[in-house]
């Protein structure tokens, strides 16, 4: 495992609590799912992911999403979300760390993004489908969902959401790279086309 200096975790623990900030400020994009709210905490994630590679990216989504579980809880006493949004952010920062050091130009940041985006919004449908709400529903002591109803739920829900959020992401994200590429390219100069 890659060591960090102190500058380093110094860096990750401030992105971290940026990203734990932007969790807190969310809010509902569907309104029939209204229990699906947006937030940008990924963005600060992605910058420690291009700058520090991908170990820098997982602590950032873990650090936040521990710091959310202990300070406002889970509806259902288990941090089922925090461990869905934990996984949604590595399955959409990931994607984009190891495109974009294949195609590092405007083009392959983009490509980067979108693909980041479709890769996470198909993969946490089937984990939602299988795993995360059903084990909602069972901790909240809620009845079985059918089949149909939770393939509604993520064909309605899940999906739709999650593409809508990385494509909110990213598209806020493009702004902030256009404008801190040079500062990046500094921190990371093999990793940041300037």
């Amino acid at each position: 495992m890659k060591k960090f200096s102190i500058k380093v975790l110094v860096s990750l623990g401030m992105f971290s609590a940026i990203a734990y900030v932007l969790m807190l400020l969310k809010f509902p994009i569907l309104p029939a799912f209204s229990f699906l709210k947006l937030d940008f905490s990924e963005i600060p994630a992605l910058i420690a992911v291009l700058v520090y590679g991908p170990g820098a990216g997982i602590i950032v989504e873990f650090l936040k999403n521990v710091l959310d579980y202990f300070m406002t809880g889970s509806e259902t006493g288990v941090p089922v979300g925090h461990i869905s949004n934990f996984i949604a952010g590595l399955l959409y920062i990931l994607p984009v760390y190891y495109i974009y050091q294949k195609l590092q130009s405007r083009k392959g940041m983009i490509t980067a993004l979108l693909a980041g985006t479709v890769f996470m919004s198909l993969v946490m449908s089937v984990l939602n489908y299988f795993i995360f709400i059903p084990a909602y529903t069972w901790f909240l002591g809620m009845p079985e969902m059918s089949a149909s109803t939770l393939r509604e739920m993520i064909v309605l829900g899940v999906l739709p959401f999650n593409l809508i959020k990385g494509v909110l992401t990213s598209a806020l994200f493009m702004i902030l790279f256009a404008k801190l590429r040079s500062w990046l390219a500094k921190l990371a100069p093999a990793k940041i086309a300037a």
